[in-house]
């Protein structure tokens, strides 16, 4: 099956491509052939990209999808109010039915905003059934999506078996695939830590972490005494790791993830995404949870951008989006097969429209995207090849069946936790 996209503008994120102010790209069995000013394909089926930006699919590489029924409601919450509320006060009347429709919905939203590939950092697997069914909606969802799962925050039960039990239903080669998101130092002692990465290297798992340098933390150093640093695992967030500590993540040839909306409005500091730079890395980014912040990538590259400028001015539109793309790739260890519009990679592809007022007349794509792209611009998503959305629309999806099923979960668990959901509850 052959899928001819023609005449957009494409922004390809391949430094041998390059951008081409009108240019077609043609898709063979879900995969990028060709990429030229005019290809000829009469057997293919036409995807008209008159008047959009053509660019890979947006790479989120943490997101806490669970959450999505309370989204919003944590807009004015501090990092300790985040915890009381949604660990302490919400997850424990959580069913499995609640984590599967949070996860469906949260990944469905993800893929109408242009996320093509997400990372799953799941931490609400109470029973097993809890993370069947987050894998669940995972897989009912028609995107590429990395089940991260997570033991729970600042625990110390042991999860060999229970992992292992999911992996065995995991294939390596599907849309959905599994990594460990870990416990890291400061959230669980070091020989949980431990237990933690030794049972990643025995199934062959990437892995995910978060971690800071507040409060004079130095746990890239604890890791590193341990032999514990690998190549295979992304840092989240970060903020007041010391410079050392950067370097040596760059020097396992790990990756890093920021949130940079959370970190700014939570508390954690502002992004480290210069010093990061300065270190020899390539942040990648992410949402982080939608309580608090928009699910969107544009937003996050806004804000990333506007942050790091507001700092020095050494970051540009650019670098900013291969952050969303090529960089959040390369952290979920897909940098060879998306990330880019390149031939022999995954036809992961969104179309941005760029006749839309608020992006007319389109003089700098990359710029455009970063500062002024918004969900309601993104008119189509490929993953795989096969086209998820269509003209604004998500294809084959009864978002009004699912939407009443999420308020009736949302209701149901604010109506066990005693809480109010129209802003007026106060975790502190």
């Amino acid at each position: 099956m052959r899928t001819l996209i023609t005449g957009g503008t494409v922004v390809s994120m391949d430094p041998a491509i390059g951008d081409l102010g009108r240019g077609d790209v043609l898709i063979t069995d879900g995969v990028i052939t060709e990429i030229a000013d005019r290809i000829e394909a009469a057997d293919a089926e036409v995807i008209d990209a008159t008047g959009r930006i053509v660019l890979p699919g947006f790479v989120d590489t943490h997101r806490h999808t669970w959450q999505t029924a309370f989204r919003g409601l944590g807009a004015d919450w501090s990092f300790e109010d985040y915890l009381i509320a949604v660990h302490g006060t919400v997850k424990p009347h959580y069913q499995p039915e609640d984590v599967y429709l949070g996860n469906l919905l949260g990944r469905l939203e993800a893929l109408h905003s242009g996320v093509t590939t997400m990372f799953d950092w799941f931490h609400a697997a109470l029973t097993p059934a809890h993370a069947d069914a987050a894998l669940a909606g995972l897989r009912d969802a028609p995107g590429r999506s990395i089940f991260g799962y997570g033991a729970g925050y600042r625990t110390e039960e042991r999860i060999a078996a229970e992992v292992r039990r999911v992996h065995s239903g995991v294939s390596a080669g599907g849309l959905v695939t599994l990594a460990l998101a870990l416990r890291g130092p400061g959230e669980a002692p070091m020989g949980t830590v431990a237990e933690d990465v030794q049972l990643a290297d025995e199934l062959g798992l990437r892995t995910t972490v978060h971690v800071d340098g507040l409060n004079g933390n130095r746990p890239i150093t604890e890791l590193m005494r341990r032999d514990l640093l690998r190549d295979t695992t992304t840092f989240v967030h970060g903020n007041g790791l010391a410079d050392d500590e950067l370097r040596m993540i760059a020097d396992a040839g790990a990756s890093v993830s920021i949130s940079p909306d959370v970190e700014l409005k939570m508390g954690f500091g502002w992004p480290e995404t210069g010093r990061m730079l300065a270190a020899g890395l390539r942040p990648a980014l992410s949402i982080d949870d939608c309580p608090a912040v928009g699910g969107d990538m544009f937003s996050t590259m806004r804000t990333t951008l506007s942050a790091q400028r507001g700092l020095d001015g050494g970051l540009s539109s650019r670098d900013v989006l291969s952050f969303a793309t090529v960089d959040g790739a390369h952290a979920c260890g897909l940098g060879s097969q998306i990330g880019s519009l390149t031939p022999g990679k995954a036809a992961d592809i969104i179309l941005v429209r760029a006749d839309d007022l608020t992006m007319f007349p389109l003089n700098h794509p990359a710029g455009a995207l970063v500062t002024a792209g918004h969900p309601g611009l993104v008119d189509t998503v490929l993953v795989a090849g096969r086209v998820v959305k269509r003209d604004g629309v998500l294809v084959d999806v009864d978002l009004t069946a699912l939407k009443a099923r999420l308020l009736e979960s949302r209701d149901r668990i604010a109506a066990a936790a005693g809480i109010a959901v129209d802003g007026t509850w106060s975790p502190s």
